[in-house]
């Protein structure tokens, strides 16, 4: 039962935010928006490094000052894969005029979806790691650890959700469509954190490299994405607060609770 509520914490907190197209009305403010964009990276940069680099370290202690590697490497690795999806699959940011990825005649409305999809998917591989290294017993990831990134990564998908919900309403989509494609975004994460659970056995040898390779696939959406959102125009400092705010929430959160 915890194992499950685990699991579906970060989908539940991208349904939330996207039922936010039931209550707010208009347009979703420039300034609100970039608070969320910069509240979003700080919660991802922060889970990168206290719930997924800092354990993927410690887990390889025994390498002595080699104990760095499987944290590079994947970390590496992460930002490797990212670019090659980035490349792979047709999606388009928002406020974008040109699709990214491999032209398609796909809709402007699913490749929205695509592009926070995408970005999903380091999000449910890290939350999905974390609980196989807790479902192992032979890390030292526990319980309130797991619970802790799983938290995180459901506040910073509040915004997200509605990141994606009200824009779409604002381009003429009906709001029972905008809330249904901003909850679809989110569900890759529950499903990739499951089948992770399920290859748990296959995983704990190699989960230092897997902890950063979610670090890394975090840390390339935030970079790429993320924070230029969040910087352009007027008042980019209004990004930078909210990443503060995000980065210690979720520094706080982990510390507190792992």
């Amino acid at each position: 039962m915890q194992l499950a509520a685990g699991l579906l914490l970060p989908f539940a907190g991208t349904a939330l935010g996207a039922a936010c197209v039931f209550f707010m009305k208009g347009q979703m403010r420039p300034f609100l928006q970039k608070m969320l964009l910069g509240f979003a990276s700080g919660v991802m940069v922060a889970a990168s490094v206290w719930s997924l680099l800092i354990p993927s370290m410690d887990m390889s202690e025994n390498m002595g000052k080699y104990a760095f590697i499987p944290a590079a490497a994947g970390f590496l690795l992460g930002i490797l894969f990212l670019l090659v999806m980035d490349r792979a699959v047709p999606h388009l940011h928002m406020g974008a005029e040109q699709s990214e990825g491999p032209k398609c005649s796909l809709k402007k409305t699913t490749m929205l979806v695509l592009a926070v999809t995408l970005h999903n998917i380091p999000e449910g591989m890290a939350v999905g790691v974390v609980f196989a290294g807790m479902v192992s017993q032979n890390t030292e990831i526990t319980m309130a650890g797991a619970f802790a990134l799983s938290i995180g990564i459901a506040i910073q998908n509040f915004p997200e959700g509605a990141i994606i919900s009200m824009p779409l309403k604002s381009e003429g989509v009906g709001k029972g469509k905008s809330f249904l494609y901003g909850m679809l975004s989110g569900a890759v994460e529950p499903i990739a954190a499951a089948i992770t659970i399920l290859l748990a056995g296959i995983i704990t040898p190699v989960l230092p490299y897997l902890l950063s390779f979610a670090a890394g696939a975090m840390i390339y959406v935030v970079v790429e994405e993320l924070i230029p959102e969040a910087s352009e125009g007027e008042h980019s400092n209004i990004g930078t607060i909210g990443f503060a705010a995000g980065f210690v929430l979720m520094m706080i959160l982990d510390v507190a609770l792992g």
